[in-house]
């Protein structure tokens, strides 16, 4: 809970956050539910968000699925305010973010 404090606080005040190991399922619902009831008419619009994902987690291959292993957790996190991230892209091995100044 700490944690996504943290994040939805920096956020806020304006920064783009970069998660070097990203977010679990659980952490980015919590982010999401607590940034709902963040947003006002007047103040914050919200988040963006985009996951990069490790290239094997797509799909774990025959093995991997007959032993049941999951494919690797996502590998790096963008979190910005929704009215400066004007675009997040996310191609094969590039993320990448229009922003606008305040």
């Amino acid at each position: 809970m700490e944690k996504i404090r943290l994040i939805l606080d920096d956020v806020m005040e304006g920064n783009i956050v970069v998660l070097e190991k990203g977010l679990s399922p659980e952490e980015q619902s919590k982010l999401i539910e607590m940034t709902m009831m963040e947003i006002s008419p007047d103040g914050f619009s919200g988040i963006e968000m985009e996951t990069y994902s490790a290239k094997d987690s797509q799909s774990t291959g025959f093995f991997g699925k007959l032993f049941g292993k999951k494919g690797a957790a996502a590998r790096m996190t963008v979190i910005g305010p929704a009215n400066q991230m004007k675009t997040i892209k996310k191609d094969k091995d590039l993320i990448s973010a229009w922003v606008s100044s305040r």
